[in-house]
């Protein structure tokens, strides 16, 4: 599917193939009436016109000489709620590496033994830091505050740092003031 997206906005991605959309929107044209509205030779038209046939958003027929193009409305429609639903724009999607981010953000603040360097002050990092420390702990599994210092400081020595931020981005939860920690299955 991600060729026909593609091919779609490619077909679109062109001033003039715009105007040609544009204008086969109000009403179907001859190459010849659209090379002359648009001050174009006749072959750039055909050219403009076979890109948008192949992106199936017009179609043409014969009338005596002439080839006539309109504008495929009931085909444009149904491509683009096809094209732009959910499953579709997910499976454009599918060969991105979802983790890549979290992953550059571990190679520059872990060291070897998967220690931290240092705690990141960009949330945005220091989100990727804790979903990398957040897997440590056992899901469902229930721990003492002394417990997940313990893991925590196999990280970093800010072991409250660590914890805090962990139950304020949701990635663990707290009971008491320094009851049980756990992650939610």
């Amino acid at each position: 599917m991600s060729e026909e997206l593609v091919t779609f906005f490619k077909a679109l991605a062109d001033a003039n193939r715009l105007k040609i959309v544009g204008l086969l929107a109000e009403k179907p044209y001859s190459v010849e009436e659209l090379a002359a509205l648009l001050h174009l030779k006749s072959p750039t038209v055909s050219h403009h016109l076979a890109k948008l046939v192949e992106a199936g958003l017009v179609a043409s027929r014969t009338e005596s000489y002439y080839n006539v193009y309109r504008l495929d409305q009931a085909a444009l429609e149904a491509k683009t709620r096809s094209m732009f639903s959910q499953q579709e724009l997910s499976t454009v999607v599918s060969e991105v590496d979802a983790d890549a981010y979290d992953k550059k953000v571990i190679k520059d603040y872990a060291r070897r033994d998967g220690s931290l360097k240092t705690l990141p002050a960009q949330r945005k990092k220091l989100e990727a830091i804790l979903r990398y420390v957040v897997k440590a702990f056992e899901a469902g599994r229930r721990y003492s505050e002394k417990q997940v210092n313990e893991i925590l400081s196999r990280y970093h020595a800010d072991t409250a740092t660590l914890r805090r931020e962990l139950v304020g981005f949701g990635l663990m939860k707290r009971e008491g003031g320094g009851g049980e920690y756990w992650r939610e299955p």
